[in-house]
């Protein structure tokens, strides 16, 4: 099946009134969907001329300053170049993600009804806490079921099958459920899983709670077990 990505940009007047820079640190990274990327020039423009120092990057996204639900590369790559992010656009699903994985307090500003706000640090605290935890049941459960997803960029099969080869070497039982589209109702039919290994998008933990034992994201397993690697090494 052919799948074509189509952009919905948004071509109608933002909102700048109530986007009070004061409020903001100095230097900031800038970050947007598609569907403002076309004004990602005028807001650092905007934030220039109030005295800010404006970053934007990308990694694997197509344009400087996107984030994508399950990629927040381009903030992760000038994190330590800034002292908080300004997501500018509506909801915040996107920059909790920058909150959640980078280490910054995020901002936020609608454009269409001119919110200013900031992620609140609880909600973050929140979450990760429960990463933690789950990397923990990780470590000492015996039963591991491994959720691959079918779809295009969220594939991780071959890694699913390296890290189910070196789970099974410690002595541990590996399962991998494929899926397309993860119907969290079927999780409970397999009760013997003590944790669940998340190799899709990242964002599934965003319903933790719909899972009957804990979940924990192939991205956690690999920062964590890479930190305790360069620590030995040092």
């Amino acid at each position: 099946m052919k799948i074509m990505m189509v952009e919905g940009r948004y071509k109608g007047q933002i909102n700048l009134s109530n986007l009070d820079a004061s409020k903001l640190p100095n230097t900031l990274g800038l970050a947007t969907t598609v569907q403002f990327i076309d004004y990602v020039d005028e807001i650092k423009s905007f934030l220039e001329k109030h005295g800010k120092t404006v970053f934007i990057d990308k990694m694997r996204q197509k344009y400087e300053g996107q984030l994508l639900g399950c990629d927040q590369g381009g903030a992760e790559k000038i994190k330590d170049k800034v002292d908080a992010f300004l997501y500018f656009g509506t909801g915040v699903f996107h920059p909790l993600g920058i909150a959640i994985n980078v280490d910054r307090d995020v901002f936020c500003y609608d454009p269409l009804h001119g919110i200013f706000s900031k992620i609140d640090s609880k909600q973050v605290e929140t979450y990760n806490k429960k990463r933690k935890g789950a990397y923990l049941k990780y470590l000492h459960s015996k039963e591991i079921g491994m959720l691959v997803s079918m779809k295009p960029g969220q594939n991780n099969f071959k890694k699913a099958a390296d890290m189910k080869k070196q789970l099974v070497a410690m002595g541990k039982n590996c399962y991998i459920f494929v899926f397309d589209t993860l119907d969290f109702n079927q999780i409970e039919n397999f009760p013997f899983v003590e944790c669940w290994v998340n190799t899709a998008c990242n964002r599934i933990l965003d319903d933790y709670d719909k899972f009957p034992r804990p979940l924990v994201d192939l991205s956690d397993i690999e920062k964590i077990e890479k930190t305790q690697l360069l620590t030995i090494k040092k």
